[in-house]
């Protein structure tokens, strides 16, 4: 029969989302002690406050998040530490820390020397943090299956601050409901990850009175203007110096020199004569450029005719393409230990980072087999390991004319809270956030001194991603563990 007049104009509202969590039960053994915890993964409805002409309007459904918890089971809340933790990018699901390094489960990727075939491996994590510490891990909207709502617009989470209230009201919400106020309480966040965990350190603070424990900042930048290239910022030029030598040192451009020795070289020139050289200008005399020149020429493995050329001014990318250029080879950005054949001997920039593209397939596979297989949760969206497009877009529109930092947010939260500890982890062959650029912002946080002893650094020789490579990754895991230890007060 046709459909009456009144059949035509009727609309099928959509329906609201409401949270698809699954639960499973999972043993581990670790140090020949069993750990009996519970999993629970799957999305859970972000909802926000609407006001409209001053009067309240409802607590409406935004977006759908991803997360995945594990509890100890039989723990007392209240003595038992949770941790927070995500990825950067912006546009990073949280599978790398996840699988990499802190989850009870982890990702076999290989390394340089080993890398692993497909169709790769999921295994036992024995130095898993949750055997000292309660987990969850966020994927923020857009990143794994996190997702706006239907008719909601993903770019309003597309956004610093966006980003901040978005992930902070996750934390808030998964700790109201699973009774954890008075537990320690950890954010973990690696690169653009740290910078999110600094903003948030601040806003849980000022927005819900949540103080924390501890921040464990995984491949540090708080200030984008220390590894931002970008026109009349000579900033980041002599903080990826020390950054260079290492690379160089890896690919034996230093000899039987020791790396330590190296690394403190690079760091006085850094510190003193570079610095000094770049802002002479053309006030620089031709001797004083060829002394600077010959220095950074030896110290990154480059020639002094290209060092030269580019006015003592190497950026990063180019440096990965020009350093094993005579090979044939381009070295990678995420970390310097890895190299990739170069099809255009010629290019400026390079092609692949070897450090991601040597990687991403063993994590991707890993995770999508362990979340429908082990954690018994389906659903057809693809999971965004790393969104580009999100990458592309992502707002500052608050830090209009000036850096991008979360400097003064940190410093304020440690100001506030003066128990907050602070542990950053640092990978010597990380060319994306290096070193010496996260030590150069540690130094300027604005707090007294008798806080500063709450910051601790640890050091790998390994990138951005650390724990692809073995020894680090046990290391890191022990220091993590040590960290919320010593912190928790409990």
């Amino acid at each position: 029969m046709p459909e009456t007049p009144e059949e035509e104009t009727k609309t099928e509202a959509a329906p609201e989302p409401s949270d698809d969590l699954v639960t499973t039960q999972h043993t581990l053994t670790v140090k020949r002690r069993k750990l009996a915890y519970t999993a629970q993964t799957g999305r859970i409805v972000l909802r926000k406050e609407v006001h409209t002409d001053g009067k309240f309007d409802g607590h409406t459904a935004k977006a759908e998040v991803f997360l995945t918890s594990y509890t100890l089971d039989g723990a007392e809340p209240g003595s038992r530490p949770v941790t927070f933790a995500f990825n950067g990018g912006p546009g990073s699901a949280s599978v790398w820390l996840h699988m990499g390094v802190l989850g009870p489960r982890r990702v076999v990727s290989g390394d340089v020397d080993s890398p692993e075939p497909p169709p790769y491996r999921v295994v036992d994590n024995p130095e898993t943090l949750l055997a000292h510490s309660d987990l969850v891990f966020i994927d923020p909207v857009s990143t794994g299956y996190s997702r706006p709502k239907k008719g909601e617009s993903a770019k309003d989470y597309h956004g610093f601050t966006a980003d901040v209230e978005s992930v902070a009201e996750i934390i808030r919400l998964w700790t109201s409901r699973n009774g954890r106020w008075l537990s320690p309480k950890y954010l973990a966040g690696e690169s653009y990850g740290t910078l999110r965990a600094a903003a948030l350190a601040g806003h849980l603070q000022e927005r819900h009175g949540f103080y924390l424990n501890g921040l464990m900042l995984i491949s540090s930048v708080l200030d984008m203007g220390t590894i931002r290239f970008t026109e009349g910022n000579d900033q980041p030029y002599p903080l990826f110096v020390p950054t260079y030598a290492a690379i160089a040192h890896y690919h034996g451009k230093h000899g039987k020199r020791k790396l330590a020795d190296v690394l403190a070289e690079a760091e006085e020139f850094a510190a003193r004569e570079l610095p000094w050289a770049l802002q002479r200008g053309a006030r620089l005399t031709p001797e004083e450029k060829a002394a600077a020149v010959r220095k950074l020429a030896t110290l990154t493995g480059l020639d002094e005719s290209y060092v030269d050329r580019v006015n003592l001014r190497i950026e990063h990318v180019r440096f990965f393409t020009e350093l094993l250029r005579e090979r044939g080879l381009t070295t990678g950005r995420m970390d310097g230990r890895f190299t990739t054949w170069e099809p255009d001997g010629g290019r400026e920039l390079m092609s692949d980072d070897a450090s991601v593209s040597r990687i991403i397939g063993a994590y991707s596979a890993g995770f999508n087999h362990y979340v429908r297989s082990e954690l018994g949760y389906e659903n057809d969206l693809p999971y965004e390991v790393l969104s580009m497009d999100v990458v592309r877009n992502w707002s500052y529109s608050e830090f209009e004319g000036r850096a991008v930092s979360a400097v003064e947010a940190l410093s304020a939260a440690m100001r506030a809270n003066p128990h907050l500890k602070v542990h950053v982890a640092l990978g010597y062959y990380d060319g994306a956030t290096p070193y010496y650029a996260a030590e150069h912002v540690l130094a300027h946080l604005q707090i007294p001194e008798n806080l500063r002893g709450n910051i601790e650094s640890a050091y790998y020789p390994a990138g951005h991603m650390m724990y692809v490579h073995e020894p680090s990754r046990v290391q890191q895991s022990k220091d993590l563990a040590e960290f919320v230890r010593s912190s928790s007060n409990r």
